[in-house]
């Protein structure tokens, strides 16, 4: 799905590398994490992936001539702008089914009425999210895009998500150890350029809505992801 090689970058005007010969290949679709403390790289790489970062040297290759696309929490929405009127004109043609099922999903229904300007950070968190679902994406990259989303909505998506799109490919970058854990396939986790090898993977409980969770299992991912960290 995604292949990054001997990934060297540092931030312009700083003198130690955030990436220095990395390394990550994740071959199969499905809902995976890149997981860590702040500042050790995963919103770079992330950006390095989807081509927002282009001033690196190595080598990045995604499966599919379909793009990469990026979003990421507090993005910027047209305050001024209908809900429900923006999502009709940014819908692609077809997609309009999946768009009213994703609505209801995601508890948006009683928002179509109101303007971007009247809703909470993390109900424009959900809409934005859902704008991007409706495009044609080899990879989509959600960057901490359910923060501010309490938890039982929070992971009602992300069963939705992984039910609607069980051939497409996500990165979910958050700080929720117990969430990258439960849902996700693979764990990357970023140990910091100063590391070797700099990040490691972890097989996560990649857990589905219709099966029962393995407590005792979820807790020892979440170990093995302490330990990995």
């Amino acid at each position: 799905m995604i292949e990054c090689r001997d990934i060297m970058f540092r931030y312009p005007g700083t003198e130690t590398p955030l990436f220095d010969g990395l390394d990550l290949v994740i071959d199969t679709p499905g809902f995976h994490a890149l997981f860590g403390p702040s500042g050790v790289g995963k919103t770079s790489l992330a950006k390095i992936i989807s081509g927002d970062i282009d001033n690196f040297s190595g080598r990045v290759k995604a499966a599919g001539d379909r793009p990469c696309l990026y979003t990421y929490n507090r993005e910027r929405l047209p305050g001024w702008s209908p809900v429900g009127r923006h999502l009709e004109k940014t819908t692609p043609p077809g997609r309009q089914g999946l768009r009213d099922e994703l609505v209801d999903h995601f508890g948006l229904s009683d928002l179509m009425g109101m303007r971007y300007s009247q809703l909470s950070m993390g109900q424009c968190n959900r809409v934005n999210l859902m704008r991007y679902l409706l495009q044609d994406f080899s990879l989509l990259i959600m960057d901490e895009s359910l923060a501010n989303v309490d938890e039982p909505t929070r992971q009602a998506i992300l069963y939705k998500i992984k039910s609607t799109f069980p051939e497409t490919g996500f990165l979910y970058i958050s700080h929720n150890v117990v969430e990258v854990a439960q849902f996700c396939d693979r764990i990357v986790v970023f140990r910091g350029a100063h590391h070797s090898p700099q990040v490691r993977q972890v097989c996560g409980q990649n857990h589905r809505e219709e099966r029962p969770l393995d407590k005792s299992a979820l807790e020892g991912t979440m170990l093995e992801i302490m330990n990995a960290a």
